[in-house]
Formats: structure tokens, C-alpha cells, sequence
């Protein structure tokens, strides 16, 4: 069993100077985009965002929206009902708006996600002279210059989308909320300059004609996911998505145990049905992470207890760990640099993604485990099955 947990140990710390190597590479690409200017591409822009319910921050989220530096845009609010309780927030925000802001009711949801639901009602009801679409979460606050940075590459009419992804601050500091921004900061780095790129919902951009040319609407019949589905559409269609880590996306968040279990439960699901490979890819890497740290430990505790010299197997055991925290520094450290007006908090907050983010692949274990006993999820009041990823079921609202 020694000489099994030797390879594998060395595996991990192989592996682990690679990650750091690659995020190393990543820390590179985020620098030269920091330094890119965007342009002066602005066409007639949608900034699209679904909302639904009252969740930390929503009305400073909503105002971000329609304070970009950025001109010739309108956003639109979209929500399923009007009893939605976020629908008064959404008003205010509207009445206050300096840009031209709308509400739209999408009604309820028929074999597909809510959320999906109310971008294909949204889009199906926009004027026809907008020439690209920008979809935004409700949870995230996007910076004054987010929406001219997301917009500008697309002048490139090559380009398929341009995309980010969020980064969590915890709003509170109890344990729950704290492992699910650890859990959450891994997330980052799966984007990069020559990288597969995927669509993030909460902050992508693509041309209107693009968007028809692969027939997103058609991919998003009976789908649960907007990103997933989208991204396969361009992925089919041959259209390459540039990721732009300077439009990172805060995003401040409160949870407890169960509702951390509910999100990345949900988040290893749709990857399970939308993207078997990464899933397979991730669960595999994870898994053997934490068998090797759980073997090492246990070894080690064996060797104490029969005084017997444990130091190498110590060693080896503390070394995959020390590499991970080092990725977790380094990935910390750059996302400052990309969010300066963070800066404070996110030093305040260090420990979290660099201690506590060691342990996130445990609960990654946990949330694959789980994907892979059920296709149900419950998001936002509604519950689903994912029977594939071009069919939902909706058991429950």
C-alpha cells in the first residue's frame, strides 16, 4: 500500500507543478488583456438579464447594469411573472436607469429552464436594429468599463462569442459561505487564451447574426442550460470563444449548508448531462487527489501510532497540498490585479482561497457523486429533471 501511495503522490506533485506552470500561462494572458484596449466597436447593444427573486445585493447588481461607460446600449430585465417578488427592485432600478431600461414578462416555462425561458422570450420580442446581444446574471456587479471590454473584440466578425466568469466574495463568513467561494475560484482558470473556452451566462457577448447563424434559439428548446447550449452551437458551427478575464464578474454571496450543497449539486448535474467529458476529466482528477491525500494521511497516522518514522510519507502527503495552496496564491494574486477595487476584501478574504481552497476538492468529490445518482435539480424555486440536453422535465414550481 506504501508503494501505491508513493505513485501516486508523485503523480500529484508532477501534476501539481504542471497546474502551476499552467496558471503561471494564465496569469501571463490576463496581464495582456488588462493592457488591451477594447476599441471603439459599439453597436446597438441588449444587455439581456433574467431575474428572478430578492438575493444579496440585487438592487446594486441591477444599477450596474445600466451604469456601463459604454454607449448605444438598453438593458432589459426579464422575469417569468409578475408576482415576482424582484419585481419592485426591478422598477426602481428602471425608474432610475440613465440608459433606456425595460421590463419583460416571459411567463412560466414549458420543457425548458426558467432562465431560458425568459432569454427566448426576451430575444424573440427584440427590435430588430440591435445588433448584439450581452447576457448578464442578476448576482453578479460587472465594472463601469465590463460591457465595452465584452463588446469590443466582437468587431472581429470571425469570433463566435466573447465570454468571462464570475468570481464569489463571500458576504458572509460562515463556514458554508466561505467553501462555496473556495469551491467556486478553481472555476477561473478553466478559461484561458488557447484553452477550449465555454459560454458563461452571466457574461457573454455575441452578434445577433451569429447568434441566428447557429441557430441558438432551436439549441435552446428543452434546455436547461443557456451556456452549455450555446456553446455547442457555436462549437458546431466552427465559431471560436475568446474569454476576457479583464471583465471578471464579482459576485457576492450568502449561503448555508444546504443551499451550498443545492448550487454545486446543480453545477456537477448539468455539467454531467451537457459536458461528459470535462465532468469525466474533473471527477477523475479530483478523485485521485483526495485518495491520495486520504491514504497518505491515513499511512502516516499508522507509522505515528507503531513509532515508527513517518517524515517521508509526511512529506509526501503535505507536498500536493502545499502545491495546491501555492495555486491558490497565485490565482488569488492575479484576480486582484484584475479586480483592484476588490483589492481590500479580497486580501481580508485570502485564507479562504488559498487554506480553505486546498479542501475544495473533497466537496467536488461529493457534488460528482451525487450528479451521478440523479438528473434532478432545484433551482430557484423549481424543480427539474435533466433527461438530456436537449429535453427538462419540470416535476415541480
Amino acid at each position: 500500500m506504501e508503494t501505491l501511495f508513493q505513485v501516486l503522490a508523485v503523480l500529484q506533485i508532477l501534476i501539481g507543478l504542471y497546474m502551476i506552470a499552467q496558471g503561471m500561462q494564465w496569469r501571463a494572458y490576463a496581464r495582456r488583456r488588462l493592457l488591451t484596449d477594447p476599441g471603439f466597436y459599439a453597436p446597438r447593444t441588449a444587455v439581456l438579464c433574467p431575474c428572478k427573486g430578492m438575493e444579496p445585493g440585487l438592487e446594486q447588481n441591477l444599477n450596474a447594469l445600466c451604469e456601463f461607460n459604454h454607449q448605444n446600449y438598453e438593458v432589459f430585465f426579464i422575469l417569468a411573472a409578475e408576482s415576482d417578488p424582484a419585481i419592485h427592485v426591478v422598477k426602481r432600478v428602471i425608474g432610475q436607469s440613465r440608459v433606456k431600461a425595460h421590463l419583460i414578462i416571459a411567463g412560466r416555462p414549458e420543457a425548458c429552464g426558467e432562465k431560458v425561458n425568459n432569454l427566448r422570450a426576451a430575444i424573440e420580442q427584440l427590435p430588430g436594429d440591435f445588433e448584439v446581444l450581452v447576457f448578464a446574471d442578476s448576482d453578479g456587479r460587472p465594472a463601469k468599463a465590463w460591457l465595452q471590454h465584452m463588446v469590443g473584440p466582437l468587431a472581429d466578425s470571425k469570433l463566435g462569442a466573447t465570454t468571462t466568469i464570475r468570481w464569489f466574495l463571500a458576504n458572509r463568513n460562515n463556514l458554508a459561505t466561505l467553501l462555496l467561494a473556495a469551491w467556486n475560484a478553481p472555476v477561473v482558470t478553466l478559461l484561458g487564451e488557447k484553452t477550449k473556452n465555454f459560454c458563461w451566462g452571466g457574461g457573454t457577448a455575441i452578434r445577433r447574426s451569429v447568434f441566428e447563424q447557429v441557430h441558438a434559439l432551436d439549441e435552446w428548446r428543452g434546455s436547461i442550460s443557456d451556456d452549455y447550449s450555446l456553446t455547442a452551437a457555436l462549437e458546431r458551427a466552427n465559431f471560436p470563444i475568446l474569454f476576457l478575464p479583464e471583465c471578471l464578474t464579482v459576485s457576492f454571496v450568502e449561503t448555508d449548508f444546504d443551499g451550498l450543497l443545492e448550487f454545486t449539486n446543480r453545477q456537477m448535474i448539468i455539467t454531467r448531462i451537457y459536458s461528459q467529458k470535462m465532468w469525466a476529466t474533473a471527477f477523475a482528477t479530483h478523485l485521485f487527489f483526495c485518495i491520495t491525500i486520504l491514504l497518505g494521511v491515513y499511512l502516516t497516522l499508522g507509522k505515528l501510532i507503531a513509532t515508527l518514522p513517518a517524515l517521508p510519507l509526511a512529506s509526501l502527503t503535505f507536498l500536493p497540498l502545499l502545491l495546491a495552496a501555492i495555486r491558490g496564491a497565485l490565482r488569488l494574486s492575479t484576480v486582484s490585479e484584475i479586480l483592484p477595487a476588490y483589492r481590500a476584501q479580497l486580501m481580508e478574504q485570502s485564507w479562504v482561497y488559498v487554506v480553505l481552497g486546498v479542501f475544495a476538492p473533497f466537496l467536488y468529490v461529493v457534488n460528482f457523486v451525487a450528479s451521478l445518482a440523479s438528473r434532478k435539480i432545484y433551482w430557484r424555486g423549481i424543480r427539474y429533471e435533466l433527461v438530456s440536453p436537449q429535453q427538462t422535465r419540470i416535476l415541480s414550481s
